[in-house]
């Protein structure tokens, strides 16, 4: 039988594809721009037939039926990465949050740690080979489909095919269900100036020929923006978007001196507008691979000069770096932070930063303090970090004793914060 007729022969409706699901089976749903709304939606109606269903994943875009409160019982998140989907169930007890680094995610599906029965994906159409693209989201879905006993997948038209080591033979597929619908999009918000400060002093950090790794949002585009004049700069990250896109248009990006995968972007996921789906379409100059790859720290030191950019919630004034959560409220996940951390510290040349604004609530609270809040779990630890960036400045750790490192970070709060941050310091003889 050719591909073709395979295909055909496994086509079915959404809800005929998610009839496979039951109870207590082991989900894994793909995430990001990649989320299959069509089968979740599916899946959702199946609530009073099903019990006990464990639905494994990334981020989740948009809304997600399958958290909302009369689900309890029939469906429960196991998140390893939360977002606004799931991020009311979990911190109402109604789901579950996996602490773990990015790349050791597929580890858990491809070793057996985490049994998969079935993997829900949102693919691109079948190229002539009769291999799909996994498109906009490589990340844990190509391990996904290598050991979940059924693969479910949503074929989407517009789904951009998208290079590298993204691709999944339809016979892999049990159940084959095909839509057009548009990819959900985050368009660029316009910068503060707060964070065109913070851009600023990064960009300082950056010499011609580095390797990037950044996310997305009002900081990373703010240091995209500020590196007009740089020459021969790299990307190799978790995520691109925009930013990126439109630096490479610029010819800031190149990839020419990069040392590993030169000339190429590489990445594991994107996430961004139609014209950054349309832009990483089929192109040579993109290249997407699982996270174990992209993300493992031993992959990522192999740039030289590679600088690594990641945000937090919070850090103390010995360095400790929340980012998962608010208190006990959990916000978000590990996410690649620590990969990346790691990985440029690694690098010959490298330059891990954290980056935030000093202040939250409209300038009522600091982000730098001297305990981070009860129950805020460090997801970076003081002596992993070595670059902090306000917009008051940056703060190296690196190497500094607890006294010196007090001072550093103290020097980059807002300033009506600090005699209080100073008491604080010389109440537990952090400084003199």
């Amino acid at each position: 039988m050719s591909w073709v007729d395979e295909y055909k022969k496994k086509l079915c409706s959404a809800e005929e594809a998610v009839s496979v699901i039951k109870s207590r089976d082991r989900v894994y749903i793909s995430g990001n721009a990649a989320t299959p709304y069509v089968l979740n939606k599916a899946l959702a109606k199946r609530k009073d037939e099903l019990q006990d269903v464990e639905l494994v994943h990334v981020l989740l875009l948009g809304e997600d039926p399958l958290s909302k409160p009369e689900m309890e019982g029939r469906f429960r998140h196991n998140s390893l990465f939360v977002g606004p989907a799931d991020r009311k169930a979990i911190n109402d007890g109604r789901a579950d949050y996996v602490p773990i680094f990015l790349h050791q995610i597929p580890a858990l599906f491809l070793s057996g740690q985490m049994p998969l029965d079935v993997a829900m994906l949102h693919v691109s159409p079948p190229d002539e080979h009769g291999f799909v693209s996994l498109g906009v989201e490589v990340l844990s879905s190509k391990a996904a489909a290598e050991k979940a006993k059924i693969v479910i997948a949503q074929v989407n038209d517009k789904m951009p095919r998208v290079l590298g080591d993204a691709f999944v033979h339809v016979s892999r597929f049990q159940k084959i269900v095909e839509i057009s619908e548009d990819l959900p999009q985050l368009e660029k918000s316009p910068f503060s100036e707060v964070e065109m400060k913070i851009g600023k002093y990064i960009a300082d950090l950056i010499e011609d020929g580095s390797t990037l790794q950044l996310g997305i949002g009002g900081i990373p585009d703010a240091v995209l923006a500020s590196l007009q004049g740089r020459r021969d700069l790299g990307i190799h990250t978790e995520m691109v978007s925009d930013g990126v896109m439109e630096a490479i248009e610029a010819g800031i990006i190149t990839g020419s001196r990069k040392t590993f995968h030169r000339g190429k972007v590489i990445i594991t996921f994107a996430l961004g507008s139609s014209r950054l789906y349309d832009f990483i379409d089929n192109n040579p100059v993109i290249e997407a691979h699982p996270v174990d790859y992209v993300n493992h720290p031993f992959e990522v030191a192999r740039n030289e000069n590679m600088v690594a950019i990641n945000s937090a919630i919070e850090v103390d004034i010995t360095g400790q770096v929340c980012s998962d959560s608010i208190g006990t409220y959990i916000f978000s996940g590990f996410g690649g932070q620590v990969d990346f951390i790691r990985g440029a510290a690694h690098s010959r040349g490298g330059k891990p930063i954290i980056a935030l604004p000093a202040t939250a609530k409209n300038g009522e609270m600091s982000r730098i303090v001297p305990f981070l809040k009860q129950g805020a779990g460090v997801v970076t630890t003081r002596a992993d970090v070595r670059y902090v960036v306000t917009e008051f400045g940056v703060a190296y750790l690196h190497g500094k004793n607890l006294l010196e490192r007090t001072e550093a970070l103290i020097n980059i709060a807002h300033p009506k914060f600090r005699p209080e941050l100073i008491r604080e310091a010389k109440a537990r003889h952090l400084i003199r």
